[in-house]
């Protein structure tokens, strides 16, 4: 009461306002402040110009009920409230409402703000009056009460406001709230309920142990806010922060709708009647909710009946911690404890009621969303200003007063003094006087949304314009000359408002209602930009780039939609390139993940996608609750025309579309498509063909063509097939479902073969086969002459369907007499379940082994005819006198259609008169008393015999036609029964008669147990129990999987053995499973699961979880050591526990430990010496040992180590040390590591689970290698030195130098080390046309020049033919110049003769120079890993060890009878197939074939023979002499592929060797060989070398070697040109057919025909190989269907010069098709030189040349082109006729006479 008090009353005696601080002034100037100023230009008739006083009367004031009983009425005397009218009506009468807009563009914020500030008077008439002449209710009231709306400058931490929920996502929902702003409330500030529910939730992710399936009760259920709050729900909510988004002028406001935050300064004694509170559901009730309204009283409580809670409102759904504004109905209890409230805002909102607050204890009930009754005491032009009950001041700005709506002025509208009904919207905290905000809006008032009402149907504004549409003839209604436009958007009842800073892309200064573009009643193209559910406006702008922006939202983009964009950026992580940001629209971003940057695989896409390059992209999917996008770069899904798959229920059976796979298992693939729609891809539907592992053929990432199996949109799964779906669609499969065996079916022979013919089954589509063996009864012989006698296209009838073959969908056919006549007679056996015992069944024979025969039906049913079961005479004969496929009568002997079992016998059974019994009478009873079996009851006691003993059960025999079973959980009473838990049955015995009980029947279908209530007469299977203890005493009582309970513990036995568990029977109708981990924690036991745990064995288990809805039961064996299943809490560091192998990968194998519970063992943790650290070697499903290095429970993380040294003892020896922290690394350490990623700076090298080191490039090695990349791969080992550990960066950095690493390292040759004279070897680096660069081996890259004069002994005319890069070379230093880095080389031979004359004392001296590598290099020991057939059966090994000269000499002379010399072809020679040089060295060369290195053949010859006489040194280094030689073994191939794994001219030359030796496999293995080792990125090498495997295969293979061959080439290399290189083959080797039809082939692919030069070559191949002009003319119009338009130009021309240059072609032709060039293109002088060119080079008539040099100079051409054709024109008549001829003489005077018109 006593903050309700007017200010007058504590300062009666105060006179003067009180003074404002500066720092408390407000942005804006105070509406009666300032007027000294203007006092001067106040005119003097200024009192006779102001209204006259009314005569005094009371105050309207005085008019209310007074609403505080103890105080508080009005202390103004009626002259007060006189003037205070006076002066409402003087400002009304005399203030401007026009204000100038700012000068400058403002921000987001500063237009909210904007939008609610008051308007500036731009002109004043009167003077201010000083103090002296102010009124009395100025100087007692203090400052007077501004008009102020919510703004950022205005919203503080503590205001309050009203909002509707516009947006509810997982994480938050979005409040609208006045004045276009938007409030977020995170999950956490909603309630105190739902707090704790996160918290609960949190917590049992921690602790609490999930079913297997993910099923939870409902205490675990997920918190979804789209269930707990709606669309325009309203709510109070409190501002808790104003913070930075992140993003440009961008500011979000945080709220809190937690009813201690929203009710926190009302008390118990401050609720009344229609105040209103906002309370949370704290429980869910029979009859209504009970409600928390967060008072400090925690005793107050809320009761919601489930009739107030709204219409169609179940309240038994509503959530606990759900949020509600209530108004209070009432108070129940004395106490003021319980408060009855009512959230149907139908009621609340409706005033007529009198549902406004009309009494008051307290301020504090005055909150956001109480109705309230408002005395208006001013009227401006910005709204209204009143008081609540006498004193409140209250505010109504522009919009929430109607004022922007309204066509009638406010004044009229509202006159002062005037009562209208309001609701507060909002509190001013720090505003002075105390004030409160409120709304006159309809919808607001009566807390409703605002509608559109056309023809009284009510429509939501959204529901008619979208957020992003665009509005073309929007009409300004109202003008706010300050702040912006009010607009008719074409939606009655909802207006658009338009700032005025987005009115233009330009500055608008003013805008006016008389004039200008914006004029009340001018049109506009308008957008929507968003709508606030409180204004009930539509925001718009007319700018016009926001009109061009395609899109605004994220929600405006749809999946499967093509855009265009800009790459913002590239997002980077440890492989490399991870992913793309491209920028779309402004504020909206896409990520285009790794795997759809490209179709293929790129090695720098940071190259190709530049920031700010524009690409086109096609949406995959967008989620507008997290702002996020995906995007795909992937061109066969950008240009994709198939059908976007973006939502379950718009795809149909059959449909087809493009997905991109994501993940590869072996049963399948996962493939992705639009949106949320992703399918599945099984095994069996991704080829024609059979596959086996789908990982070796397809890939994450790979683009598929898919077509609809099945969908469920309702289920939201998706099967999908790659199979081509013409071979078989719906009408196929409906042609298959209807098919049965034993129909007659009629088809055409499609394809024969030796064994099988393939049919087409008429009007249906289907394929089928039909056996050899089936067409005839007969023999073999029979058989064969009936094949014979069958064609192609020939129609076969009553043919009968023998079997369906689903998967293939294929049917196998049969024309055996005597299948068909048992299918006539309808005893074709198709079914067990059909079969009797003693019928007579025919068949064919499948199989015959030693135990008998096997016979097969229809549908795949198999019997088996046993040796006994023949006559005695067929039992003496070979095969049984039998042939396989033999058609065969028979009788069966037994059947067991449970176990898939069907005896047969072809002896004659005795036939036995059986006695005739009664309907349910028993046969031989084995229990005397009972007669019947309507004697079986529950629980009734009986005989049987044990007929049959198995691993789960018991077969006995009631009687002759009663069977039963029992199963082993019904065998024992108890534990100690058992003798043999791992075959507990096996102490039964065969025709055994034990008592048994009566508990059930056996379903023989469905092999499940059923009450004796299910029986459906006939003699069905009992389930017997031989139980003593224990039975119970009815059916009921009968051990359910209901009645099991969590904890206790059952006998169970083991019924089968799963992937990942056992499955054990503790009843015939409860089953349950034990995962491998909770049987037992004996690793012994574990890795020999089927001898440990055979089928039937006895376990003791105990119950760990239960979902009866799913009929789940997991048990848990109580032999295991741990008394509870592993979990997160349980899991500690150092354990050491058995786990099963779930999955293996390259770098990691994933282990499940328990249900929850998986772990990782990375690379490092395999074993203890990396070498042997191996994925492939562990696999799938297997039981190893592990220990725990490391657990992250938070995370769900686990790193696991199978090192002997962790699981077996610390004692055994350990090579490569388990490295977990960076502490125990130091400098100089020697490890060993696997390569993680190699990245462009360096290496990231994996040395233990959490520790990762680099190496930087320049410590990778000791010289300079530039293509480094190329010498690691991932998972590489690789030994390092650290030479940085820091533990606090968390740094680790290596090296691997040879020289930090090698004790006996030899450093690199360096320029100073050569002296002048010295042999080296080395690589030629460059080849320039003065001489070749050599780089010395094992130098730092020390190089020099030979030049040309020192290449060779003659004049070497062109260096490029003797020398190219990559080439072996040995050199002699000529000159060193140290100073100035240079060295000279000589290649000369006549350098490296003197060698051979040099004393054995020389080339010791040369021997010990060559120790550094790079200087006379001998033979490496390693060659013994070479391969070495060139030089088959000679023993290297001994050569080495001779020691003697006499042993050497003879060992020489074993080498010179192989006569490898003469063997060997010099590498000049070369061996050519089919116009292919198998030297190599022609490759990339256009003229002139490969200079032979011998130029004196006589003197090299010579000089071998010098060398052969002399006693040589077995250590001599020959490598030099490869360069001046060539390689004349495989050795010598083997060592300069060491040095060139990627020269193909090497591997060519290498093949062409075993070629000479005619070893085609292994020239072909040399071939694959190079394929794999030459590296990606050179791609001419690897097209020479698939050319070169063609060549191969075309010479020397069939048609199938050369097709493989082909199609792996169009495959991995450029199929445009291997199609162009395999015709040129087909055309050199003389197969004109074949290049022909590959011609043809090309002509129908369309990546192919768009090259001009493929139809140029067929055309050549037709006119001047086959010699058919008419042919190829005809391709000239058909090329032009298929090149593009530019190229048809240049595709004529060449058409046309090849009738001049092919000797089948018509010259004649050839000139009419460039006249009609030329007439088209006149002055393209390429087309002039060509035809001329032609004219000259077919030497015919001179008299047609010189008229096209002519017509060329006739016409106007530039002064360049001039002198060019004059002087070309010139040349040629002084070729044809000399220098005088009259041509030459006429060509100069016309170019005279051209010059001369020039200058004049």
């Amino acid at each position: 009461m006593s903050n309700m008090k007017r200010r007058a009353d504590g300062d009666k005696g105060s006179a003067k306002a009180p003074k404002i601080k500066i720092d408390e002034r407000p942005s804006k100037r105070q509406r009666k402040a300032g007027h000294s100023a203007t006092e001067k230009s106040k005119p003097e008739n200024y009192q006779t110009q102001r209204p006259k006083e009314l005569p005094a009367k009371s105050s309207i004031l005085q008019k209310e009920e007074k609403s505080f009983p103890r105080g508080g009425g009005s202390v103004l005397t009626p002259l007060e409230h006189k003037q205070i009218q006076i002066e409402a009506t003087r400002d009304a009468l005399y203030e401007n409402e026009g204000s100038k807009k700012a000068g400058r563009r403002r921000g987001s914020d500063e237009e909210m703000d904007d939008f609610v500030e008051e308007d500036k008077p731009l002109l004043k008439t009167g003077k201010k009056k000083s103090n002296a002449q102010k009124t009395v209710s100025e100087l007692k009231d203090g400052p007077s009460v501004r008009i102020e709306g919510l703004g950022f400058k205005r919203l503080v931490p503590g205001s309050m406001v009203l909002g509707q929920v516009c947006q509810i996502t997982s994480r938050d929902i979005a409040l609208s709230l006045p004045n276009n702003l938007t409030g977020y409330v995170p999950l956490t500030s909603m309630s105190d309920q739902l707090t704790r529910r996160i918290e609960k939730l949190l917590g049992e992710d921690k602790g609490n142990e999930m079913d297997v399936d993910g099923a939870s009760d409902e205490e675990t259920e997920d918190i979804e806010l789209n269930k707990m709050f709606s669309l325009g729900q309203y709510l109070r909510a409190l501002v808790t922060a104003i913070g930075d988004e992140g993003k440009k002028n961008k500011r979000r406001i945080e709220l809190s709708i937690n009813p201690r935050d929203t009710n926190g300064g009302i008390s118990k004694s401050d609720v009344v009647a229609n105040s209103m509170v906002q309370a949370s559901v704290a429980s869910v009730e029979d009859h209504g909710l009970v409600m928390d309204v967060g008072f400090e009283d925690k005793a107050v409580r809320g009761f919601m009946s489930s009739r107030e809670v709204g219409h169609h409102v179940d309240h038994s759904k509503i959530q606990e911690g759900s949020v509600f504004l209530c108004l209070v109905a009432g108070v129940i209890s004395n106490e003021r404890t319980t408060l009855k409230l009512c959230a149907d805002h139908q009621k609340a909102g409706n005033l007529k009621k009198t549902n406004f607050l009309s009494d008051a204890p307290s301020v504090s009930v005055f909150v956001p969303g109480t109705a309230v009754e408002m005395l208006v005491t001013e009227v401006e032009a910005t709204g209204l200003i009143g008081k609540i009950m006498g004193m409140l001041a209250t505010t109504a700005e522009l919009v929430h007063s109607g004022a922007g709506e309204s066509k009638k002025e406010l004044a009229k509208k509202y006159p002062v003094g005037s009562k209208v009904k309001a609701r507060v919207i909002c509190t001013f905290p720090e505003s002075e006087p105390q004030k409160v905000g409120v709304s006159l809006l309809d919808h607001i008032v009566s807390l409703d949304q605002r509608t559109s009402v056309v023809a009284k149907v009510r429509t939501g504004p959204l529901e008619k314009l979208q957020i992003s549409s665009f509005v073309d003839q929007a009409k300004v209604l109202k003008i706010d000359a300050r702040r912006g436009l009010f607009m008719d958007v074409g939606v009655p009842g909802v207006q658009g408002y338009a700032h005025i800073s987005n009115l233009s892309d330009k500055n608008v200064e003013t805008i006016s209602e008389d004039s200008g573009p914006f004029k009340v009643g001018s049109t506009h193209r308008a957008r929507i930009t968003g709508y606030n559910w409180m204004d009930g406006l539509f925001i718009l702008s007319l700018e016009q780039s926001v009109l061009d922006q395609p899109f605004l939202r994220i929600e405006d983009i749809r999946p499967g939609e093509i855009i265009t964009g800009k790459v913002e950026r590239l997002m980077l992580n440890e492989r490399g390139v991870g992913g793309i940001l491209v920028q779309v629209a402004n504020g909206i971003s896409g990520k285009v993940p790794e795997m759809h940057i490209s179709d293929v695989a790129l090695q720098h896409p940071e190259k190709r996608f530049k920031e700010g390059v524009s690409v086109k992209a096609r949406v995959l999917s967008t989620d507008p609750e997290k702002h996020q996008m995906r995007l795909t770069l992937k061109k066969s899904l950008v240009n994709s025309e198939a059908e976007v798959w973006s939502d379950y229920g718009q795809i149909t059976p059959n449909a087809q579309s493009v997905g991109t796979i994501t993940k590869v298992q072996r049963s399948g693939a996962f493939v992705q498509f639009y949106g949320k729609v992703h399918g599945f891809l099984p095994v069996g539907e991704m080829s024609e063909a059979y596959i086996k592992d789908p990982t070796q053929h397809f890939r994450p990432g790979q683009v598929v063509n898919v077509h609809v199996l099945s969908v469920n949109s309702g289920e939201e799964s998706l099967r999908v097939s790659c199979k081509d779906p013409s071979i078989f669609g719906h009408a196929q499969q409906a042609a298959f479902e209807q098919l049965k065996v034993g129909d007659r079916a009629k088809g055409t022979i499609t394809e024969k073969d030796a064994d099988v013919i393939n049919l087409d089954l008429d009007n249906a589509g289907l394929k089928a086969i039909l056996r050899i063996s089936h067409l005839t009864d007969g023999s073999e012989s029979k058989n064969e002459s009936a094949m014979k006698r069958m064609w192609v296209g020939q129609t076969l009838e009553s043919l009968l369907v023998l079997e369906k073959l689903d998967r293939r969908h294929l049917v196998v056919l049969s024309n055996k007499p005597s299948l068909l006549k048992a299918a006539e007679s309808g005893e074709l056996l198709t079914s067990l379940y059909d079969v009797q015992v003693g019928k007579a069944v025919t068949g064919f024979i499948q199989n015959i082994t030693l135990d008998g025969v096997f016979v097969r039906f229809g549908s795949g049913v198999v019997g088996l005819l046993r040796k006994s079961q023949m006559p005695m005479e067929s039992q003496q004969i070979p095969h049984y006198g039998f042939r396989l496929f033999q058609s065969l009568s028979s009788k069966v002997l037994s059947v067991n259609p449970e176990e898939n079992r069907l005896q047969l016998t072809l002896l004659e059974q005795k036939s036995e008169e059986k006695p005739r019994t009664q309907p349910g009478q028993l046969i031989n009873p084995v229990d005397a008393d009972v007669k019947s079996i309507d004697d079986f009851v529950f629980g009734k006691s009986t005989k049987a015999r044990i007929i049959n003993i198995k691993n789960t059960q018991l077969n006995v025999q009631l009687a002759d036609n009663a069977k039963g079973r029992i199963d082993a959980s019904e065998a024992f009473n108890d534990w100690d029964d058992i003798k043999n838990t791992k075959k507990p049955l096996k102490q039964f015995q065969l025709r055994q008669v034990i008592s048994v009980r009566i508990i059930g029947i056996h379903d023989s279908r469905t092999f499940r147990f059923l009450p004796l209530s299910h029986r459906r007469g006939g003699n069905p299977v009992w389930e017997l129990s031989t139980k003593s203890k224990n039975f119970p005493e009815s059916e009921d009582d009968m051990l359910t999987l209901e009645k099991v309970n969590t904890g206790v513990s059952y006998m169970a036995f083991i019924n089968n053995h799963g992937d990942h568990c056992v499955w054990v029977n503790l009843s015939p109708n409860v089953r349950g499973r034990v995962d491998f981990m909770d049987l037992s924690h004996d690793m012994s036991k574990l890795s020999n699961l089927q001898k440990s745990f055979p089928v039937g064995s006895a376990l003791k288990v105990r119950v760990k979880s239960i979902n009866a809805e799913n009929n789940k039961l997991d048990l848990i064996s109580e032999s295991a050591n741990s008394s509870e299943s592993l979990t997160w809490e349980t899991l500690k560091t150092g354990m050491i526990i058995p786990g099963q192998i779930t999955k293996t990968a390259d770098r990691v194998i994933t282990v499940q430990l328990s249900n929850t519970v998986y772990g990782s063992i990375p690379l490092t943790e395999l074993a203890d010496e990396f070498d042997e650290a191996k994925p492939a070697k562990y696999r799938k499903n297997e039981i190893i040992q592990v220990c725990v290095l490391d657990v992250d429970a938070p995370n769900k993380k686990v790193i696991l180590s199978c090192r002997p040294s962790k699981v077996l003892s610390s004692s055994l020896p350990v090579k490569d040390r388990s490295i977990s922290s960076i502490s125990q690394l130091k400098p100089n350490d020697i490890v060993r590591g696997f390569v993680k990623n190699v990245w462009e700076k360096g290496l990231f090298i994996s040395l233990g689970p959490k520790i990762t080191g680099f190496v930087r490039i320049s410590d990778l090695f000791d010289t300079y290698i530039k293509e480094w990349r190329n010498q690691f791969e991932n998972d590489q080992l690789l030994t390092g030195k650290v030479i940085v550990a820091d533990t606090e960066a968390e740094k680790v950095m290596l090296t691997l130098k040879p020289s930090m690493l090698e004790k006996d390292y030899v450093p690199p040759i360096q320029l100073t080390d050569l002296k002048k004279g010295q042999v080296v070897t080395g690589k030629i680096r460059k080849v320039e046309e003065f001489g070749v660069y050599i780089l010395v081996d094992n130098s730092d890259n020390v190089s020099g020049l030979c030049h040309r004069s020192q290449l060779a002994d003659v004049w070497v005319e062109d260096v490029r033919k003797l020398y190219k890069e990559g080439d072996i070379v040995k050199a002699k230093v000529v000159k060193v110049d140290p100073e100035q880095g240079k060295v000279g080389f000589g290649l000369k031979a006549s350098y490296f003769d003197d060698d051979s004359d040099e004393s054995d004392e020389a080339m010791d001296d040369d021997d010990e120079m060559s120790v550094g590598g790079g200087v006379e290099l001998a033979e490496a020991d390693g060659d013994d890993n070479l391969e070495m057939e060139g030089l088959e059966g000679v023993d290297l090994g001994d050569i080495k060890s001779i020691s003697s000269e006499d042993e050497f000499d003879a060992a020489q002379q074993n080498l010179d009878m192989m006569k490898v010399d003469e063997a060997v072809p010099k590498p000049g020679g070369g061996l050519h197939t089919s116009g292919f040089d198998w030297t190599g060295e022609t490759l990339g060369q256009e003229d002139g074939d490969a200079q032979s290195d011998d130029e004196e053949p006589s003197v090299a010859n010579d000089k071998h023979k010098k060398r052969k006489k002399r006693k040589p040194e077995i250590q001599v280094d020959r490598t030099g002499d490869l360069d001046k030689y060539g390689p004349q073994s495989v050795a010598d191939y083997e060592r300069l592929l060491l040095g060139e794994p990627n020269s193909s001219s090497l591997w060519i030359q290498y093949m062409a060797f075993q070629l000479q030796l005619n070893e085609i496999g292994k020239a072909r293995n040399i071939a694959e060989r190079a394929l794999k080792i030459i590296n990606m990125s050179e791609e001419d090498e690897k097209m020479n070398i698939w050319i070169a495997l063609l060549n191969l295969e075309n010479a020397y293979g069939n048609d199938d070697t050369v097709e493989d061959a082909f199609k792996r080439a169009c495959q991995y290399s450029n199929a445009e040109e291997i199609h162009q290189r395999l015709a040129s083959i087909y055309i050199d080797s003389g197969k004109h057919d074949k290049a022909d039809a590959l011609f043809q082939t090309m002509t129908k692919r369309k990546e192919l025909s768009v090259s001009p030069s493929f139809w140029l070559n067929y055309a050549t191949f037709l006119l001047s190989t086959l010699n058919e002009p008419a042919r190829a003319r005809a391709l000239l119009q058909r090329a032009a269907q298929s090149v593009p338009k530019d190229k048809h130009r240049l595709l004529t021309s060449k058409f046309g010069a090849l009738e001049f240059q092919s000797p089948n072609g018509d010259p004649e032709r050839g000139r009419t098709i460039f006249e009609g060039l030329l007439d088209a293109w006149p002055k393209r002088g390429d087309l002039w030189d060509m035809f001329v060119d032609l004219e000259i080079a077919r030497g015919g008539d001179q008299d047609n040349v010189r008229r096209l040099f002519e017509r060329m100079t006739s016409g106007k051409m530039k002064k360049k082109r001039a002198a060019y054709t004059f002087k070309r024109w010139l040349k040629w008549e002084e070729k044809v006729g000399g220098k005088n001829s009259k041509g030459a003489a006429r060509v100069r005077a016309l170019v005279e006479q051209r010059e001369n018109e020039n200058v004049e």
